[in-house]
């Protein structure tokens, strides 16, 4: 891999580590009852995964045009990474509805 790709990976890795952060902290604020804070941290958590988005789009778009993307260690810890991240924000939206919801009751 060479080193922008590798670099790619390791801003993957960056972004995706700070959107899962950001998502699991949304569930911390929601569960205080900090709504406002919530989806202030989760939106972080959507820009920080379009970061990652970003780098990761532009590996496809290297390897698409014929320049191959070497798969090592590094870039399927990118991937996982990543991977988590997009749950967390899921849960994290699910969660700040459901602490919503009971809040209200």
């Amino acid at each position: 891999m060479d080193e922008s790709k590798y670099e790619n990976a390791l801003q993957i890795i960056l972004h995706a580590g700070n959107a899962k952060s950001s998502a699991l902290m949304a569930i911390d604020a929601a569960a205080d009852g900090e709504f406002d804070e919530a989806e202030r941290l989760l939106a972080e958590s959507q820009a920080e995964m379009g970061e990652a988005h970003k780098m990761q789009f532009a590996l496809t778009q290297a390897e698409a045009n014929g320049d191959s993307v070497d798969i090592n260690i590094i870039l399927i810890h990118a991937e996982d990474h990543l991977t988590m991240a997009i749950m967390a924000a899921d849960i994290a939206e699910r969660m700040i509805d459901l602490y919503r919801e009971v809040k209200a009751k």
